[in-house]
């Protein structure tokens, strides 16, 4: 078996000076940086958790890694079957359910690829490769809940 290995710093940049004193006390927000990557991510928590609505919080880094993760694959098994992709924007969405406790998990994930495709004759097609890039999907295949599609799939307009 084949394995792979990531690595990802995290670096808290929070501390206001009373450090995590209680709760008011500091600032969500971090940086992350990974090996030989020329950009870095500024985070914070959900603003529902005293977060930085302007960051990225670690909720969108997780939908935002499973719809890349599906598009990936998409493109490359349109590529092997001959489905010319020509645009692909998604509008994924997640449902979060927190508990009394305070800890929660993600319900559900639901991705909303559209997908401009070169011909016609490629729309069933391209329709069904979302399947197969679900099951081909590391991230998806890595979840406990079902990640959900809702693709939209139209041909180029030709531009005169």
């Amino acid at each position: 078996m084949k394995t792979h290995h990531y690595s990802i710093n995290l670096e808290w940049t929070g501390n206001e000076g009373k450090g995590t004193f209680d709760y008011q006390s500091y600032n969500r927000s971090y940086i992350l940086r990974a090996p030989g990557k020329s950009q870095k991510i500024m985070g914070s928590s959900d603003p529902s958790f005293l977060g930085d609505p302007t960051k990225y919080n670690p909720e969108d880094l997780f939908i935002s890694s499973l719809s890349a993760c599906h598009m990936l694959w998409y493109l490359h098994l349109c590529s092997v079957h001959q489905i010319i992709v020509t645009d692909y924007v998604d509008r994924a969405t997640g449902l979060m359910e927190e508990t009394d406790t305070g800890s929660g998990k993600f319900k559900e994930v639901t991705l909303h690829p559209i997908v401009t495709v070169e011909s016609e004759k490629m729309i069933a097609t391209a329709n069904q490769l979302h399947s197969e890039a679900n099951k081909m999907c590391f991230i998806a295949n890595s979840c406990n809940f079902k990640i959900n599609h809702h693709p939209q799939v139209m041909v180029k307009q030709d531009i005169e």
